[in-house]
């Protein structure tokens, strides 16, 4: 996995002269930005639209992200873009992806083109802004401004961080308004649930041919949890959203330790198993978001009961 490098004279440019401005705090700071565009962020985000205040709300922003997921490294694995600290010694690498590994270890930090955080923030924060406003919450505007600053800020904290190009960026954020706008189009031409998603995962599935990075089987193993959870969950659990925040937050914090306790058990467990590490790392991703989105809200039938709402 060696890569390719292309890029434009004036990213390089802008990229040093970005980074001789940040300086050590500066660099902290797109440390953090850069955070809110991670997956546990998104699991709470997620978790408490889907288990907490509105599940409609929830699975619209999860189809869309599920669907981004995807694309990003469908497309990565084509173009096979070096990271830009790879080949410019005067570019800095602040937060490798993969900090336990070697910086300039391709397998472990990834391909650049598209940038994955711009696609998966543009596509959560911009789900989020667009839901809101067609639900005429009463904060749809402060949720508008939220869903273009979240993008932008998370965009950039990325090209600060010496870890994308500006294009890598751009189109980042181009792919995730197209993941948004094909989940629209899908949900207005297409009637029944299942059927969508037979059709997003067959025109996603051909990635299993060529994709080599770790980050499109997350994204397949998340996706055949995330479809088969909704369709599960639709027909036989029903859980309903609760109207006590306090009670909303105790179903995220339990959700959050159940995937973080999952996800290390089947981890280890599939760690003693050395053959096919990519399938076992799209089964695992699999049972944890079939798990926390389709059997766990039965749990929700007594933990409502310290609320009174059952």
């Amino acid at each position: 996995m060696n890569g390719t490098t292309f890029y434009f004279g004036w990213e390089v440019e802008s990229m040093v002269w970005l980074q001789s401005l940040l300086g050590d705090v500066g660099g902290s700071i797109a440390g953090l930005v850069t955070m809110l565009g991670e997956e546990l962020v998104y699991i709470a985000i997620l978790g408490f639209l889907y288990w907490g205040i509105d599940k409609a709300y929830g699975v619209y922003v999860g189809e869309n992200l599920m669907l981004a997921l995807l694309l990003n490294p469908m497309v990565k694995n084509i173009f096979l873009r070096r990271r830009p600290y790879f080949d410019h010694g005067a570019i800095r690498c602040l937060r490798p992806v993969d900090a336990d590994a070697d910086i300039y270890g391709i397998a472990a930090q990834g391909y650049s083109f598209p940038s994955g955080h711009s696609t998966n923030a543009l596509t959560a924060y911009g789900s989020l802004a667009l839901c809101g406003n067609r639900k005429r919450v009463r904060f749809a505007r402060l949720l508008i401004a939220f869903g273009v600053a979240m993008p932008l800020l998370i965009g950039l904290s990325r090209i600060c961080l010496g870890v994308h190009y500006p294009t890598d960026v751009l189109v980042g954020w181009l792919l995730g308004a197209i993941a948004i706008g094909l989940f629209a189009l899908l949900r207005r031409l297409v009637r029944r649930k299942w059927l969508i998603y037979l059709i997003v995962l067959l025109v996603t599935l051909p990635g299993c041919f060529y994709c080599k990075s770790h980050d499109y089987f997350t994204a397949l193993g998340m996706a055949l949890g995330f479809f088969a959870a909704h369709l599960f969950e639709s027909k036989y659990v029903r859980f309903e959203n609760t109207h006590s925040i306090p009670n909303a937050i105790l179903r995220l914090l339990l959700g959050v330790v159940i995937f973080l306790a999952l996800n290390a058990a089947l981890k280890a467990l599939f760690g003693l198993i050395p053959p096919f590490p990519l399938l076992f790392r799209t089964i695992r991703y699999a049972v944890i978001v079939f798990t926390l989105m389709g059997l766990y809200p039965y749990l929700f039938r007594f933990t409502d009961r310290l609320f009174r709402e059952r």
